[in-house]
């Protein structure tokens, strides 16, 4: 005669709860959809494509580095998404970022650390500036930030055809400064790096200061925000400039990696960073985005735009790969969210 299996003991009940209690938290968060696309492009591409290079080192290096240079723009844009304004400058910014360098180090000799202050310097004016359009016209930020983006590219091109005669100019670079905005560690370059980064001490602001805190209150409900004494003009001032300022490293990045400054540069980033934060489950409503969300779907814009080029495919293909992309991570965020908002009401 058999004897019955012993039933689990009453520490393991409890162990195995808690374990249960884990993974259905983590399985109801929004960025779990993401995540899932995530890993379902990966798939696919490393099927399609993993005999033609996908899979190898150098592809791997390669939409990281795509990811991260769409991450960094995001980290930024997305910010201030949660707060519930928009940056439609963040484009025009990356090519003025390259203009800088482009005009001060490639035409004037001027040290890279000189011109990357300089670049910073702008970033900040013209953050604070689309704040101040923004809270003292009562224009919505869109707007604002439109007219912005529009006077940035006409004066990268405008200055840098005045000062030089060209839009783009070779920029020489060497010791720290290439290796900091430039270099490479292995396959990767050093834009994965500040990428990760960024992303560290943004996700340590927005989960463990006042000032996170700030940030999703005036996002999610701006007259309780005020209400309740949160600095909201302060706040959106401060997520301008952040917005502004990671733009702009992204074309110094750029322009140090290829040694080359241009002012057309960053024109995609406008789209492929919003789009990025969207498909991460930041809500262009306001009041809720996380970093690690956002960061995984940097990450899967950047599989979509190499993995398309490793099948031979038409590039033409990436934007009906990621149009789909957005709506169905859409989709997958909304449900996951309300999920959760489901099981927390239980």
């Amino acid at each position: 005669m058999e004897r019955p299996a012993a039933s689990p003991s009453s520490d393991e009940r409890p162990r195995r709860r808690a374990s249960g209690d884990r993974v259905r938290t983590a399985v109801l968060r929004p960025e779990f959809g993401v995540l899932l696309a995530a890993v379902v492009l990966y798939v696919f591409f490393a099927a399609v494509a993993g005999g033609k290079g996908f899979l190898t080192q150098d592809a791997t290096a390669g939409w990281l580095g795509s990811a991260a240079e769409i991450g960094i723009v995001a980290l930024g844009a997305s910010c201030l998404l949660i707060a519930g304004e928009f940056d439609l400058s963040i484009g025009s910014m990356v090519g003025a970022g390259s203009a800088v360098m482009g005009i001060g180090v490639g035409h004037y000799g001027l040290s890279i650390w000189v011109c990357v202050a300089i670049a910073a310097l702008l970033a900040i004016a013209v953050g604070l500036t689309n704040a101040f359009l923004t809270l003292r016209t009562g224009l919505p930020s869109f707007i604002v930030t439109l007219a912005m983006m529009l006077a940035v590219v006409g004066a990268s091109l405008g200055m840098g055809r005045l000062l030089t005669g060209t839009t783009n100019l070779t920029v020489p670079s060497d010791g720290v400064a290439h290796v900091v905005f430039g270099g490479s560690f292995g396959a990767l370059s050093s834009t994965v790096f500040w990428w990760f980064g960024l992303g560290a001490l943004i996700a340590w602001m927005l989960r463990r200061t006042v000032f996170g805190n700030w940030t999703y209150a005036v996002g999610g409900d701006i007259d309780a925000a005020t209400t309740n004494g949160v600095p909201v003009a302060r706040v959106k001032a401060s997520l301008f400039v952040l917005s502004s300022l990671c733009a702009t490293l992204v074309g110094v990045l750029q322009t140090v990696q290829f040694s080359s400054g241009d002012a057309t540069r960053g024109a995609d980033f406008v789209f492929s960073a919003v789009a990025a934060a969207v498909i991460g489950g930041v809500l262009l409503s306001g009041g809720y985005g996380t970093v690690t969300g956002i960061m995984i779907g940097g990450l899967t814009y950047g599989i979509v735009n190499i993995g398309v080029f490793y099948t031979g495919w038409s590039t033409d293909w990436t934007s009906l790969f990621l149009g789909a992309l957005v709506l169905l991570a859409v989709l997958a965020n909304d449900y996951f969210r309300k999920l959760a908002l489901a099981a927390g009401k239980k």
